[in-house]
């Protein structure tokens, strides 16, 4: 290996640059999070700044000193390789470490659920215990959605959408659900697994509260002047057009009349968006709380952004290449069941190519704090409408009949709460989807209205939620 080329290097997620051992603790956690992440070198006796070797010090001693740190610093062991390497008459040590099948390694000073550390960019992240959760899985060969949800049942699954979506491709029995894992048995009886919940469950949000899909368009390039935002828990195979409508609202459309039939052309590349989405909804760590997956619309760009970082041993440049490792099998199996994923792995490639050919930016990767953010670059908009081969009527979608579904902040209507007072006054027994489906809003803005209506003395729940009712104590709608 060239190691002074190394040096030419931007410091990320497998390089870092040290002047000296002079500050160790840093360097033990940079050791610890490249052995949780994707590996990588430590390069110490350089000026991080200039670049320039400086050179170590009595190097055998400190290669003696830093090994026995490492030892008495880091649980479980990890043995790096320290080697000594001279340049311009300088002696650099470049300490290595590969993705250990350890992991979750930490600081032995602060513990198992304080001292893990992972890899983001170039910096270290203290890992929170949901990551380190997903740290030892990964070791173990356990995804996280193929774990069994032993409360539930396959009456908690919505069947007759799963069989609605499949129809077109086989009918789905039983055995099928097991095949697909969104089956498992367990003592003796069948449950459904988290990834079947968050596929298909009729409470998901209850079980997943963060597994929603946040969309907004903003004014300018930044978040300071929201236009429009809507909340979508569909499930998650059908979830993607809904965003795509989202997006489709706001966006341009004309047309291409090269052809013998008339072709829409929107101001956004709807194919690259849909490649992305389709990637968010696959690779998000559900796992994870705090915040949804989160689609910003601007006027230069596109953001799609979903929790999780990228796999131990996945790097951005691995993406790039088309190396690709399923965070979720179960929910990218039924995703390549109904046709959505055609090939593992070609996505990202696929998605740099349609952008060279459009002739837009390529899109930009990147891991921040514990999230993936995906950005999707937009034509100028002279591009657009100064191809030839567009109508002169070009139009903004929304008003030309695209309509999202879902809770938008455009939409006027009848408080949902009233609404729901009225329909559990008719039927007390309504579950919050039945609600949902008949109010035709989210399940989870169905939640925030019960809890405002409990809070407020307007509704009670009598009994547990299977099995029980509500109690509407509003008078005036009796």
């Amino acid at each position: 290996m060239d190691f002074t080329k190394l040096l030419t290097l931007d410091e990320g997620k497998t390089l870092e640059l040290k002047r000296d051992l002079s500050s160790p603790k840093g360097l033990l956690k940079t050791l610890i999070a490249f052995a949780n992440t994707a590996g990588g070198k430590v390069i110490i006796g350089v000026d991080d700044k200039t670049r320039q070797p400086l050179g170590v010090d009595s190097p055998l001693d400190e290669e003696e000193r830093l090994g026995n740190l490492i030892a008495d610093s880091i649980l479980p062991r990890l043995i790096p390789s320290i080697e000594m390497i001279t340049i311009d008459n300088k002696t650099l040590l470049i300490v290595e470490v590969f993705l250990s099948n350890s992991r979750p390694h930490y600081l032995r000073s602060e513990g198992p659920e304080s001292g893990v550390y992972v890899r983001l960019g170039s910096s270290n992240r203290q890992a929170d215990l949901e990551l380190i959760a997903e740290l030892r899985r990964s070791v173990e060969g356990i995804a996280f959605d193929e774990l069994p949800m032993r409360d539930l049942s396959i009456e908690d699954l919505d069947i007759k959408t799963v069989r609605k979506l499949f129809r077109e491709h086989r009918q789905l029995d039983e055995q099928d659900l097991i095949t697909l894992k969104m089956l498992r048995s367990e003592q003796g009886r069948l449950v459904p697994t988290k990834g079947a919940v968050l596929l298909f469950g009729l409470e998901r949000t209850l079980h997943f509260p963060d597994a929603w899909i946040q969309c907004g368009r903003f004014i300018g390039r930044d978040k300071t002047d929201i236009f429009d935002h809507i909340e979508l828990d569909e499930h998650l195979p059908q979830v993607v057009e809904s965003i795509l409508l989202f997006l489709k609202k706001h966006a341009m459309r004309g047309a291409d009349f090269s052809g013998i039939q008339r072709k829409d052309v929107w101001s956004i590349p709807l194919n690259i968006l849909r490649e992305v989405i389709i990637n968010a909804l696959v690779h998000s760590d559900y796992s994870q709380r705090g915040a949804p997956i989160r689609i910003a619309y601007f006027d230069d760009r596109i953001e799609v952004e979903n929790p999780g970082i990228l796999l131990p041993g996945m790097t951005i440049e691995d993406m790039m290449q088309g190396i690709s490792k399923i965070r979720n099998p179960v929910i990218a199996r039924v995703f390549r069941e109904l046709r959505l994923i055609e090939q593992w792995g070609s996505g990202i490639p696929s998605i740099m190519r349609q952008a060279q050919e459009l002739g837009v930016r390529s899109p930009l990767i990147q891991e921040i704090g514990m999230r993936l953010r995906f950005t999707v670059f937009l034509p100028k908009p002279q591009t657009f409408e100064g191809q030839k081969s567009l109508s002169r009527s070009v139009t903004v979608a929304g008003r030309a009949g695209v309509e999202t579904k879902g809770k938008s902040s455009e939409k006027g209507s009848e408080k949902s709460s009233e609404k729901i007072l009225r329909l559990l006054v008719k039927n007390p027994q309504m579950t919050i989807a039945e609600l949902a489906g008949e109010l035709g809003i989210t399940t989870r803005a169905v939640e925030k209205s019960i809890k405002m209506l409990k809070l407020s003395g307007q509704l009670k729940r009598i009994g547990p939620a299977k099995g029980g009712h509500w109690k509407v104590l509003d008078d005036s709608l009796e």
